[in-house]
């Protein structure tokens, strides 16, 4: 995949795979994906925020998630509307649709003024960004002075047996489930290309703090599968 194309192909991709999303997301992970959104909510729980910013919302689990906070508002973007079309029927059945709104937007052109949120959270997007430091740079210019990001993305497992087992599991049995159930063969091909790619770890501790993060931390997931990382304004 090319740099230049990156934005439109995953855009594509998760179109194409919006029917399917939800119901692989979780059973790709064994539900697991879940519970760590619940983590990231209960970090978020401390900063008690006000207005949220959810980052690559997709169908909305996250910003449905969140709503347990009770905010007086939370705001999604996606570059996919036809994520966002499962998401907003989700948001009517649950009686959510006045808490959480949800607009088509690039994560790395973010149309809302600066010091807009108290909080911004991303789960499994900023690995999707076409230019990881401007999206996270505009992510950080709509944060609130005082408040905190949250980022919620796969890592790369360290210790075995669970680098061995997370490798075999992501590079041949994601691919081959995700095709059979989405039709799509290289949207799940692009899951464990684009998680190796990824600066997990230090390395993305190192970018936050390089775009203006303060306080930067990681909380490891799961052996390692998943990392939540924080950052202060």
């Amino acid at each position: 995949m090319a740099d230049s194309s990156k934005k439109q192909v995953v855009q594509e991709m998760f179109d194409d795979i919006s029917p399917k999303y939800d119901f692989l997301n979780h059973l790709l992970s064994f539900g697991i994906d879940r519970a760590w959104r619940k983590k990231l909510v209960r970090m978020l729980g401390v900063w008690k925020p006000l207005t949220v910013l959810d980052v690559a919302t997709g169908t909305g689990d996250l910003a449905i998630a969140i709503s347990a906070l009770n905010p007086q508002k939370i705001t999604g973007i996606d570059i996919s509307e036809k994520m966002l079309e499962i998401g907003r029927q989700k948001l009517q059945v649950s009686g959510l649709d006045r808490l959480i709104a949800l607009h088509v937007a690039d994560a790395e052109k973010i149309p809302f003024p600066d010091n807009s949120f108290d909080a911004i959270t991303v789960a499994f997007g900023v690995r999707n960004y076409e230019n990881l430091e401007l999206g996270l740079t505009e992510m950080r210019r709509v944060l609130k002075p005082g408040g905190v990001m949250l980022i919620l993305e796969f890592s790369h497992p360290e210790s075995f047996p669970m680098k061995q087992l997370y490798s075999f599991y992501s590079r041949f049995i994601i691919p081959m489930m995700g095709r059979a159930i989405s039709g799509n063969a290289k949207a799940y091909s692009y899951l464990p290309d684009s998680v190796a790619a990824f600066p997990s770890g230090k390395p993305f501790l190192e970018i936050l703090e390089k775009v203006g993060g303060k306080n930067t931390s990681q909380v490891s997931l799961s052996g390692g599968i998943a990392s939540i990382y924080q950052a202060e304004k």
